[in-house]
């Protein structure tokens, strides 16, 4: 069947799994993905090089874009193998797309590119009660997982449309394997019966299931927790997780190395295949009120480095839940598998799950203790240990984490004059991002494609001529407040315009990277509008963004994509948003907290824009 083709069948044995109800709802009730018309994809490129392109260089650039795009050229003969890759393909450029921008990519996967979710602090700050958490989050996953395997889990819907839920099994006994010149994912064939957790740098197999395949009550959990607490008072151990921080390459090297001997690819092993892992991290130094939402956002991201928890961590993993001492927790997550709407209703899920009591008694059985997870540690392998310690702490002291609650006002404020809040926000970034650098930039806004089958994601391109527009004449004093106003709704409703585009499967990047490596497998060579000085200005992104739609005061946060850019995440609440912006301090232009400051400022007057003070 076609669902059992997914990763190269891999996944077929949790595909399998997924009740009929959803099986039919991913490959049946939701549509193949189009291949946008050439034209409108040339023509909205040239669009979005308007705002950022000088005459001469846009007119160079719409010259070399109409030769691409005349009948008979070549952009009608690629276009063509596109159209005919669709019809033989579960989604002509989904996977194409997972090796372009995750597996392909050599940089390291802290910072660069695992997402971290950063949700509010509980109520404790002791080792006993980190347990007793735990133990309730581990059970939450393991109850979200059976209602994956028994059908249970309700199809999602957007616009009135069923979304796409092959990913949803894919979160599970999957990570990421370093390769020589790209990476790979690796699905376990059997179904994993037990997690990762560690502590101290040290890693122990949890089995998660009794004999009889019953889950493990929050109880039981909790008590081989404690078991492994007390395996893991030492704090003097090699920090192996440390490796998977490395730059592809390199890890990969060290990978093949660790995998000689068979102690060291026995543990690698049981890492990989298990469900997910859990990180049990230490206590971090206390600092300011202020600053501490940004200091526990970084501590999700990357454990703050070689001397704090960065060797809890094993960065292929696709799901990685962090509980600290201190309350802090969160979900760190690989992205060849994972995205932010799937994760976002998983946290949706503990959430709802903490809340209630564990109704089930532990069975009086005993239990095995879990199995700590050794390695041998050669010259070499120590060798590449201290690499990855030196270039991480580099890497992270390299970057500036800004995290705020902005509590003037929420989402509720555009709505109340009929504006889309994700538009206004993008827009009050492209503003913030002017008054701080004078100029406009290349905005990526992350989109999903769930609503086609296979689909992953796209980019909303900012900015448009409309918020070049108003940006240019927000801070103008000669221009009056009615023409303000209407060149803001303007701006917003372009921007929800092409939002609107992009969701029905008419976005340009994805076609437009289709037609490039259309043109490679077709053994020609990469066409002339890839390799314009236009196309590489067009897609530096300096802002990289992102909306994580969720229920929970919960934010996102990611680094950002080019060395002098910023990456922003958001979560707009009714009455609040919370932000995080990121930026490297190799960077003498970028500054996280100088647009942070810049961004609270700026949403201010634009909310004085919709209603003016008596």
């Amino acid at each position: 069947m076609i669902f059992r083709r997914i990763h190269a069948g891999n996944c077929s044995a949790w595909l399998s799994r997924v009740s009929l109800r959803q099986e039919l709802c991913c490959f049946y009730s939701v549509p193949p993905q189009p291949v946008p018309p050439l034209a409108q994809t040339l023509q909205g490129y040239l669009r979005a090089l308007e705002p950022l392109l000088p005459p001469d260089e846009l007119n160079h650039t719409r010259k070399m874009v109409q030769v691409f795009g005349k009948p008979g050229g070549l952009g009608p003969q690629l276009q063509e193998g596109l159209e005919r890759r669709a019809r033989l393909t579960k989604n002509w450029i989904s996977d194409w797309w997972v090796q372009r921008a995750y597996l392909e990519v050599r940089q390291p996967l802290p910072v660069h590119s695992n997402p971290a979710i950063s949700l509010p602090r509980r109520d404790y700050n002791d080792w006993r009660s980190q347990l007793v958490f735990a133990s309730k989050l581990i059970a939450a996953v393991l109850d979200f997982k059976a209602k994956i395997n028994t059908g249970q889990l309700p199809v999602e819907y957007m616009r009135g449309k069923p979304l796409c839920m092959e990913l949803y099994p894919l979160l599970f006994s999957s990570c990421r394997i370093p390769g020589p010149k790209h990476d790979y994912i690796s699905h376990s064939r059997r179904p994993a019966t037990h997690i990762t957790v560690v502590r101290n740098y040290q890693f122990f197999q949890l089995d998660v299931y009794n004999s009889d395949g019953s889950r493990m009550t929050e109880s039981q959990i909790h008590a081989q927790l404690l078991r492994i607490r007390s395996q893991s008072w030492k704090t003097d151990k090699e920090p192996m997780g440390i490796l998977t921080s490395e730059h592809r390459h390199t890890w990969g090297e060290a990978y093949n190395r660790l995998l000689r001997d068979k102690l060291n690819k026995e543990s690698v092993r049981l890492i990989e295949t298990g469900l997910f892992s859990l990180c049990l991290d230490s206590p971090v130094m206390r600092i300011s009120d202020e600053k501490y939402a940004s200091r526990k956002a970084a501590q999700i991201l990357h454990g703050g480095g070689t001397f704090s928890n960065s060797g809890n961590r094993w960065f292929d993993k696709t799901l990685q839940f962090v509980v600290g001492e201190d309350g802090s927790w969160g979900l760190l997550y690989e992205q060849a598998t994972a995205e932010g709407p799937p994760i976002a209703t998983l946290l949706h899920h503990i959430l709802e799950y903490c809340e209630k009591p564990d109704p089930k008694r532990a069975p009086l059985v005993p239990l095995p203790m879990p199995k700590k997870l050794y390695f041998h540690i050669d010259r070499e392998i120590k060798r590449d240990i201290e690499m990855a310690k030196r270039n991480l702490d580099i890497l992270i002291n390299d970057l500036d984490v800004n995290v705020f609650n902005f509590k003037v006002f929420g989402k509720e404020l555009p709505k109340q004059h009929k504006l889309s809040p994700n538009s206004f926000i993008q827009v009050a970034l492209q503003l913030a991002y002017y008054r701080v650098h004078s100029e406009v930039c290349p905005v990526c806004d992350i989109a999903s494609q769930r609503m086609f089958r296979g689909g992953r994601t796209e980019f909303i391109r900012s900015p448009t001529n409309e918020a070049l527009k108003f940006i240019l004449a927000f801070d103008d004093p000669s221009v009056s407040r009615e023409a303000k106003l209407e060149l803001l709704r303007k701006a917003i409703d372009a921007h929800a315009a092409l939002t609107e585009q992009v969701v029905r499967g008419h976005g340009i990047d994805r076609h437009l990277l289709g037609l490039k490596l259309q043109a490679i497998e077709q053994g020609l060579s990469i066409p002339k509008i890839f390799m314009d000085t236009g196309f590489g200005l067009a897609t530096h992104w300096k802002l990289r963004t992102g909306q994580i739609p969720a229920n929970t005061d919960s934010v996102m946060c990611f680094g950002p994509l080019v060395p002098d850019g910023y990456a922003v995440c958001y979560n707009p609440q009714g009455d609040h948003v919370h932000f995080s912006i990121t930026a490297f301090n190799c960077c003498e232009e970028t500054n996280a907290e100088t647009l942070a400051r810049t961004l609270k400022e700026t949403l201010c007057h634009l909310q004085e824009l919709l209603q003016p003070p008596v």
